[in-house]
């Protein structure tokens, strides 16, 4: 892994397009940070709201004792009438874990068939979503579910939090060290010694707060096959629907050489590793950034800029023309 110490980040962010180097800002990243693992709003269990009838005890029966997930066909039980889900069934050593006989393969059919008749909301109706389903359709709802939590979108390290965007915002500032820019602009300068040493690293750099959403903007350095690669992309924290309806760009360059990449930030429900390996973003080749870096190979010297505009319906033809945040 890259040692972050080594990284010197200069960033600023304004709400006009004027860029300018005096305006930039240093401060530094470490990889050191191991934030507790903790959930808000998720709950493995339904969720059932006071305005909606209470659970029933034959919703009750259909909760799995070792996992307390709803259980689905096939549901398992032991000759004394003890029930458990089938993944769990391959967990306990074929014994019951409420009497401790053998379970043996016995199926309980009574039980799935009334499952059949149950609908129930959906477990995020706390978080506000409001859909009744048949039991066996609620599953695939709910992995689905636009109400459902988002898992941590730092890319530093295995981070298992999730929650609502406004909690995972305070996440990242407070527990990742996230630096927190408010405006449509960034200028970026990544500073890195030794740059033939290219190791797999990955960090978030910013997170930028326009238009009442939050972006996350990441800056990495891999292995592309056999050839080192630097990689700048865009993040929205948010749905994939709503994450359309913004776009950005990404500029490095110098010495009369610049590449450009224009596209639309990816959702955070897409993981960052699935991001990075569809190459959706700005790469650079280590030759072209050693280029702009000019071209001594002493030192990496990148410098970033980029937008963010959201795109708005012309009423009148029907295209998407760019606001630019003022």
């Amino acid at each position: 892994m890259m040692d972050l110490n080594t990284i010197e980040c200069a960033s600023s962010s304004s709400s006009s397009d004027g860029l300018e180097d005096e305006d930039i800002t240093s401060h530094h990243f470490s990889s050191s940070t191991k934030p507790t693992t903790t959930t808000h709003n998720n709950n493995n269990n339904i969720n059932i709201n006071p305005g909606l009838p209470p659970a029933t005890s034959v919703h009750e029966l259909l909760e799995c004792p070792v996992c307390t997930n709803s259980m689905y066909p096939p549901i398992h039980q032991c000759h004394n009438g003890h029930t458990l889900c089938s993944t769990c069934k391959t967990q306990v050593q074929n014994r019951c874990p409420t009497c401790r006989q053998e379970l043996g393969n016995i199926r309980c059919l009574a039980l799935e068939k009334v499952a059949e008749s149950l609908e129930l909301p959906c477990r995020y109706f706390s978080l506000g979503c409001p859909e009744i389903f048949p039991y066996y359709s609620k599953l695939k709802h709910e992995a689905l579910c636009n109400f459902r939590p988002y898992n941590c979108p730092y890319a530093g390290s295995e981070c298992s939090v999730t929650g609502d965007i406004p909690f995972l915002v305070t996440h990242l500032r407070d527990d990742h060290k996230v630096d927190m820019h408010t405006g449509c602009t960034f200028n970026h300068r990544y500073v890195k010694s030794n740059p033939r040493e290219v190791e797999n690293a990955t960090w978030m750099l910013t997170v930028f707060h326009c238009f009442g959403q939050y972006f996350c903007l990441h800056f990495e350095a891999f292995q592309l096959g056999m050839a080192p690669v630097y990689m700048a992309f865009l993040r929205f924290m948010g749905d994939e629907a709503d994450a359309r309806n913004y776009s950005y760009s990404l500029e490095v360059g110098a010495n009369g050489r610049k590449l450009t990449w224009e596209g639309t930030p990816r959702s955070i429900r897409d993981s960052h590793r699935k991001v990075r390996d569809s190459h959706d973003g700005l790469i650079i080749q280590r030759n072209m950034a050693l280029f702009f870096s000019g071209g001594d190979r002493k030192e990496l010297k990148l410098r970033v800029t980029g937008k963010i505009w959201k795109e708005q319906q012309n009423p009148d033809g029907g295209v998407c023309i760019p606001n630019l945040c003022s």
